[in-house]
């Protein structure tokens, strides 16, 4: 689950991930799936600096996953309804956005 249809997941553009969930709910599998997989060795070492921290509430909150970016944009799944695939699709595309971007200010 870690490669995102043919690429790789790339924290480097990532500063926070923020993850709440309540795990007695039924919608919270793509939520725990995805924590998963950011968690893993291989996508924690893109990005050392990257803080990832999980939220445990028994409340009945929808699933929630916030990333914060280091040029201060957010981006934020409401994850009950959205597959884990669905999730790491959207966020590799977004950081490679990202990082493409800054690889393109650092010629200038």
């Amino acid at each position: 689950m870690a490669a995102v249809k043919g690429t790789e997941l790339v924290l480097k553009s990532v500063k926070t991930i923020a993850v709440r969930l309540c795990p007695f709910q039924s919608n919270v599998r793509s939520t725990r799936e995805f924590l998963e997989a950011i968690s893993t060795k291989k996508i924690r070492s893109t990005n050392a600096n990257c803080q990832i921290s999980v939220d445990v509430r028994h409340d009945r909150s929808e699933p929630l996953v916030d990333i914060l970016f280091g040029d201060g944009d957010k981006l934020v799944f409401k994850s009950s309804n959205v597959t884990s695939k669905e999730m790491l699709s959207k966020l590799s595309s977004v950081c490679a956005a990202k990082d493409l971007q800054a690889k393109e200010s650092a010629k200038k």
